[in-house]
């Protein structure tokens, strides 16, 4: 039997504060505070996985961070440094230190620039070191599109979607749009590409087995009076991650597992249960909570098929949703 264990999920917690809330009464941490609560985060992480492999020696264990790929927004040299800073500071800041145990150069110089850098006490990077992970899980929903910052505050705009409020830093990156790929009902980037970019990546540098922990779509999915949920697509979205995992795997990269986000319909951070990411639909409103009945939507049947298959159907969904 094997035993996978993942540590989720450090980027989230720092860029998206605003967006998860806090406390009635409190107050929204500095920059400061954020970054040394975040190395405190792989501190303890280092000391998990090295409790892990001591206590389950052959137990597979790694953290779950939301990784994407970045896009330069012209072949301007200046749109490529914006892409390699957010790339950098959003994504490989953290990952470099759970799997390598120091602080990437850039992020490290991007926090002393700014001083907003930990303080590192004597001991935590020994800690941090020591949790030697066995793979790297990535959640993984979409790309951005990256663009020289301008120096001002015009480089600061709202996102459309939900979690990251908003994008851009003066004199860092700012965020560009991207006209060769779609975007769904929130404003979220649809990447199917992407996601293979993003294993090729994460494969090239670390050399680790990688599990996807999230990938989905979030959508406002209706429930129809005979009690059916129509949602092609999300068969559709998943079924072109699966695809792209697939030439991945022909690239040579790890792929050891993937796990749709979500099998059931969860609070999403903004929306509530206006949107919706599950297979499986929970019959409730915002304030309402109704019956609570389950109803099966038709991705479920879809991807239980593919299951069975193995993945064999992908690329003829007809087929796979009409077999029982």
């Amino acid at each position: 039997m094997k035993y996978w264990l993942t540590i989720n999920e450090q980027n989230t917690m720092i860029l998206h504060p605003g967006a998860i809330g806090t406390p009635k009464g409190g107050c929204l941490p500095s920059s400061k505070e954020l970054y040394q609560q975040n190395h405190h985060m792989f501190v303890a992480q280092g000391r998990t996985m090295r409790l892990f492999h001591d206590m389950l020696p052959q137990g597979k264990i790694g953290p779950a961070l939301n990784m994407t790929s970045m896009y330069q927004a012209t072949s301007r040299p200046a749109d490529a440094i914006a892409a390699h800073n957010w790339e950098t500071i959003r994504g490989w800041g953290f990952l470099d230190l759970s799997v390598w145990g120091r602080y990437n150069p850039l992020f490290w110089s991007y926090l002393q620039e700014r001083g907003i850098e930990p303080v590192i006490e004597q001991g935590d990077m020994e800690d941090i070191q020591s949790g030697r992970p066995d793979l790297v899980a990535i959640n993984y929903y979409s790309t951005a599109t990256i663009a020289a910052s301008m120096g001002d505050a015009s480089d600061v705009t709202a996102r459309a979607g939900d979690q990251q409020i908003m994008l851009g830093e003066q004199g860092v990156y700012r965020a560009a749009e991207n006209p060769y790929t779609e975007k769904t009902k929130y404003g979220w980037v649809i990447d199917p590409v992407g996601l293979r970019l993003t294993l090729r990546k994460v494969c090239e540098r670390y050399g680790l087995p990688i599990l996807i922990t999230e990938n989905g779509i979030g959508a406002p999915d209706v429930l129809e009076a005979d009690y059916t949920i129509n949602d092609t697509y999300r068969i559709d979205f998943i079924e072109k991650h699966l695809e792209q995992i697939r030439l991945a795997l022909t690239d040579g990269v790890d792929v050891i597992g993937y796990c749709p986000w979500s099998v059931i319909d969860v609070v999403s951070t903004h929306q509530g249960y206006g949107k919706r990411y599950g297979m499986i639909y929970v019959n409730r409103g915002e304030q309402d909570l109704k019956d609570l009945k389950r109803f099966k939507k038709k991705s479920f049947s879809w991807y239980q098929e593919v299951i069975k298959q193995n993945g064999r159907c992908i690329g003829n969904s007809d087929q796979a949703v009409t077999k029982e």
